[in-house]
Parts: C-alpha cells; sequence; structure tokens
C-alpha cells in the first residue's frame, strides 16, 4: 500500500511540475505577450533587481576615492578582461565596496550565530571584509587568464583565415574585417580584438599605432610575436602572406610541444592523488579481510595460550 501511495504522490508531483512548466514558461509567456495588445506605459513601475543593483554599484563607485597612480593598470587590466566601458574603473571599485561591505556583514553574522565574543567577531568582520576586498581582483585576473587561453587557441585557425585571404588577393586591413567576420562565432574573443583594431585604422591611426595597441590590449605571448610578424613584414615590405604561414606553422609547433609537456607533466601530478585516494581504498581492500581474520581469530588463540 505504501509503494501505491509513493507512485501516486510522484505521479501527481512530475504533473504538477509540468502544468506549471508549460503555463508559467518563457515560451508561453512569450506567446501570451504577442497576443497580448500593448499596455499603455505606466510611469510608476517598479525597477528590476538588475537595475537597482547597477545603480547601487554606480553610486558606490562613484562615492569611493580612486587611486589615480593605479588608475591605468586597473584600465589595462580591465580591457584585456574584456571591459571596454569607459565608467568599468567605476563600476569595478563599487563593486569592491559592495563586496567588502556585504563579506563583512556575512563574517559579522557569522560569528554571531556560533556566540563568539568581541575580538572574534572584529577577526570575522575584518576576514570578510579582506575576502570581500579581493575577491573582485581575483574575478577580474581568473577573466583576464580564461580570456587569454581563448585568444591562444583560436590564434591558429585565425592565421590560417588570414593566409587564405592574403593569398586571394585582399590587403592587410580587408583581410583582417574578413577574419572578424567569419569566425565571430567561433573564435568571438580574437574577432573582438580585430574589430576594435579595424576602428581604430577608421578613427586616423596608423597601422604600427592600431597593432601595437592590439599586443598591449591582449596581453598575449603569440599575439605580440604575430603582431612584431606583420610590423617587420610592413617595415621591409616582404611577402605577407609568407610570413603569416611561416607563423602559423611556428604557433601550431608551439602548441604540439605545450600538449607534449603537460603530457609529460601528467605521470608526476598523478603521484599525490594515487597515494592520498587510491592507495588507502585499495589497503583497504586487500588488508582489510586479513586484519579482521588475526583481530577475530589470532588474538583470542593468544590471550588463552
Amino acid at each position: 500500500m505504501l509503494a501505491w501511495e509513493a507512485v501516486l504522490l510522484g505521479l501527481l508531483v512530475s504533473a504538477g511540475t509540468a502544468w506549471a512548466a508549460v503555463r508559467f514558461g518563457p515560451g508561453h509567456i512569450r506567446a501570451v505577450d504577442r497576443l497580448r495588445p500593448a499596455a499603455p506605459v505606466v510611469s510608476g513601475f517598479l525597477p528590476s533587481p538588475a537595475l537597482v543593483w547597477k545603480d547601487l554599484v554606480a553610486w558606490a563607485g562613484s562615492m569611493v576615492p580612486s587611486e589615480p597612480r593605479g588608475l591605468p593598470v586597473l584600465k589595462r587590466r580591465l580591457v584585456r578582461a574584456g571591459f571596454r566601458n569607459p565608467q568599468a574603473a567605476r563600476f569595478f571599485y563599487g563593486a569592491r565596496a559592495c563586496s567588502t561591505a556585504g563579506f563583512a556583514v556575512a563574517g559579522l553574522a557569522l560569528g554571531l550565530h556560533v556566540y563568539a565574543s568581541a575580538g572574534r567577531l572584529l577577526l570575522a568582520m575584518a576576514a570578510g571584509g579582506l575576502i570581500g576586498y579581493m575577491a573582485p581582483m581575483y574575478s577580474v585576473m581568473w577573466r583576464i587568464r580564461r580570456r587569454q587561453r581563448a585568444l591562444e587557441r583560436g590564434l591558429p585557425n585565425v592565421l590560417d583565415l588570414m593566409v587564405v585571404c592574403v593569398e586571394s588577393g585582399l590587403g592587410l586591413d580587408q583581410t583582417v574585417i574578413q577574419v572578424a567576420r567569419e569566425l565571430q562565432s567561433a573564435h568571438p574573443e580574437i574577432c573582438e580584438e580585430f574589430t576594435v583594431m579595424n576602428l581604430e585604422l577608421r578613427a586616423g591611426k596608423t597601422r604600427l599605432e592600431a597593432l601595437h595597441n592590439l599586443a598591449e590590449q591582449t596581453g598575449v605571448d603569440d599575439v605580440k610575436k604575430l603582431v612584431a610578424v606583420l610590423i617587420q613584414t610592413d617595415r621591409f615590405g616582404t611577402s605577407i602572406a609568407q610570413s603569416l604561414r611561416g607563423h602559423a606553422d611556428y604557433l601550431r609547433v608551439m602548441a604540439r610541444q605545450r600538449a607534449e609537456e603537460k603530457a609529460a607533466k601528467l605521470a608526476v601530478k598523478l603521484v599525490f592523488p594515487i597515494f592520498f585516494c587510491v592507495l588507502p581504498s585499495l589497503f583497504v581492500v586487500t588488508i582489510g579481510p586479513v586484519i579482521t581474520k588475526l583481530v577475530r581469530d589470532l588474538f583470542p588463540m593468544i590471550e588463552n595460550m
């Protein structure tokens, strides 16, 4: 009887969940909105939480005094992380202030929950504030590393397409535009950098300045090497297609060597997981029954002797 009740309850929960998903899902809401006539605009609507949070962070960033000495470094890091908004530094300072205050309050609440003393409460608040102060910068650095790895992965394919475009008769500027258009879905990070370089060229910067800005904004060694190759090719008038083809082969060889290096390090890195995770369970399975039998049979025999 209990099994039938469990099955019936499961069917009821599944049916209720499916009905709620169909009734209140985004597809149903979009269909209803298309069929519903346009509602008049009400001036007293409630703002969305995302807009409220954005305004709060912007206000906190405007209230926090910035560091003029470290501002260029911060802007360069934000650009390398993909934040090109002119107000990105202010939002970063605001996010740091909000996270510091939020983590400090969380540390205080945790200290009050465990009934800590006054000194430990201050220590918990200081630790939470320090974590909140360092978290935004760690997040930016993590985004920089992830974006740089994406640039390194997409650069060989970009070079191959650039070789095809140059050999078909396109100039370097048109090649950059074509690459940024064709590989937008496959490698959006490097296509974004090429689009920015093209906009700088249209704005009046020289090709040398645009290439230097590309190397500085990415911070990737492979991109810097590509920029050096393009600058030398443009300066000495050599074949761009031949230079790009040779550089593409060089990058593929370097990528293969990095993969071989990681494969060679794998055996050493597996020593500690095997020693601490696999061997203890293996010892329990192999030696455990023997030890159990010794404790159960041999020790009573020794005591009786």
